[in-house]
């Protein structure tokens, strides 16, 4: 490994040339590892230097994963918004965003539901669950498929056993859903990086956002480079644990080399 520092400040200028920006972590991991960190650089900037989506879009996605309530890093997040704003982002565009990663919680119901409603079936209390939905819960549904684009088995339960929450989560949801802030494909992809971010891995979710997706036009490029810059959230464990090993190394009175 080159650790000169001629190398380090070609490595340094190239991260500047190609991301715009620069770090105090960063600098940390240069001094330490240069080349890992240029690995990361050329993994990094593909979707900047050969991608396909605006680049306000995607700092979209990188405010989505660090918002997310899986995840809450504030320091990404700081400073993503502050460039989605930097390239042209408006004000009710980043609260969309917001708006929409917002609704992460939702993932409770929808796993945890249907399970309640199997074991509900399975101890021969299926009654409920299984009733002819109420006239109010038919309209619900329907405005559920029209604004939000699903109904889906916790919504069948739900509509059954706790339909004014089910009715409250649609208040929650479908203002960003329905709006004409975002595109419709862009709304997907922030949904989409939410539940294919490595702390929350949805499946369920990640293939509805797909296929949603599809349908309104966006390209496997396009759906590819979502899933690029949602995966290398790995790296914030450099991001915060680079600083604490260099702290930790002066105060054992070593120097990074």
């Amino acid at each position: 490994m080159d650790t000169s520092d001629v190398r380090k400040q070609a490595v340094k200028a190239d991260f500047i040339a190609r991301r715009g920006y620069w770090a105090p972590w960063h600098e940390g991991l240069l001094g330490l590892n240069p080349d890992f960190l240029e690995a990361y650089l050329d993994m990094t900037s593909l979707a900047w230097t050969d991608g396909v989506l605006a680049p306000k879009v995607k700092e979209f996605i990188y405010i989505a994963i660090d918002a997310a309530t899986t995840h809450l890093y504030l320091r990404g997040l700081r400073l993503h918004i502050g460039t989605a704003l930097k390239y042209g982002a408006t004000q009710a565009e980043i609260m969309e965003v917001l708006q929409i990663v917002s609704q992460l919680g939702w993932h409770t119901c929808s796993v945890g539901v249907p399970i309640l409603a199997d074991e509900l079936r399975k101890a021969g209390q299926g009654d409920q669950i299984d009733a002819p939905l109420a006239p109010n819960a038919i309209e619900l549904k329907k405005k559920f498929e029209k604004d939000l684009g699903y109904w889906d088995d916790c919504c069948e339960a739900l509509a059954r056993i706790a339909p004014a929450f089910l009715e409250a989560y649609y208040q929650f949801s479908a203002q960003a859903w329905t709006s004409s802030v975002l595109e419709p494909k862009v709304k997907e992809f922030i949904a989409l990086s939410v539940s294919a971010s490595t702390t929350h891995l949805h499946e369920a979710g990640m293939r509805m956002h797909i296929r949603r997706a599809i349908a309104c036009g966006a390209t496997p490029r396009e759906i590819m480079e979502v899933l690029q810059l949602t995966s290398v959230l790995g790296i914030h464990t450099c991001s915060i644990g680079v600083p604490i090993f260099t702290e930790e190394l002066a105060r054992a009175g070593t120097s990074v080399v």
